[in-house]
């Protein structure tokens, strides 16, 4: 009987440990960053695709204020910089979902401050998010051609402010020609934008691209090639994508053991 459960709970840690390393999978994920790590200035794509972040200036994970995992990514100056190189699904979208969490660290510096931008030959909005050049924080979530999207975009629609120093989960969520605009799981503006947006092959950025970064944390971005509904923007802030953490599971079914044994 003591085999029979040394046995099983071994059997269950090693379970655990694929679960962790498994890679997070949905329909129309393309991308997935936890920013738990980086390793030699690389930032794991955790779809297990292999389109990995790098690092290139002024970026680092920092791990003393999260929302999910034990690491998110700090942009605290004008030229942080991480970046994306171009492959096929992420240069052919037309519908698509951007969503992540994010901390501004400071205000709007008075100009355009980038947060996000997928690139297109000519274009920089497919989409580009930046924080809108009103003083103190808005986001402007633009596509091309024409510009379209949320100006000044804030937690209760638009024109309302973002605080300093607070965690936000922010999603866009492009479906046809009309975009629809999520803080905290909840959609605050529906805005006009082109069905069929500038794309082709060109990296996505975070932070720093011709314009200088905007400052903030950012955690567990997700990027998809169709537009999510407001369940599954939900769905994804919760973190219902999540691996489920060995040390949890062990835990608990090593308790679960004990307790068919006592």
């Amino acid at each position: 009987m003591k085999l029979l459960v040394y046995l099983s709970v071994l059997f269950l840690f090693i379970g655990g440990l694929h679960t962790a390393s498994a890679a997070v999978k949905d329909d129309g994920l393309i991308l997935y960053f936890s920013f738990d790590k980086e390793s030699g200035g690389k930032i794991i794509d955790e779809t297990g695709s292999g389109n990995d972040a790098t690092i290139v200036a002024d970026a680092k994970i920092v791990t003393d204020d999260v929302v999910h995992g034990k690491g998110a990514l700090l942009c605290d100056s004008n030229t942080s910089s991480v970046t994306v190189d171009s492959f096929n699904e992420l240069e052919d979208y037309q519908d698509n979902t951007f969503l992540f969490w994010v901390n501004f660290t400071k205000a709007n510096s008075g100009g355009w401050d980038q947060i996000i931008a997928k690139k297109a030959p000519g274009s920089d909005r497919s989409p580009g998010i930046w924080t809108c050049s009103r003083i103190p924080l808005h986001i402007h979530w633009r596509f091309n051609p024409g510009n379209q999207g949320p100006h000044c975009a804030g937690p209760t629609g638009e024109d309302s402010v973002f605080e300093i120093g607070e965690w936000y989960h922010i999603a866009g969520s492009k479906k046809g020609s009309q975009i629809s605009f999520y803080v905290n799981g909840k959609r605050t503006q529906q805005n006009n934008v082109p069905a069929d947006h500038a794309q082709g092959n060109e990296r996505l950025y975070i932070g720093r691209t011709g314009y200088n970064s905007a400052k903030f944390i950012l955690d567990d971005l997700y990027v998809y090639d169709r537009a999510l509904d407001e369940g599954e923007v939900a769905s994804v802030m919760d973190g219902d994508l999540l691996p489920v953490q060995p040390q949890a599971k062990l835990t608990t079914t090593w308790g679960q053991v004990k307790t068919s044994r006592d």
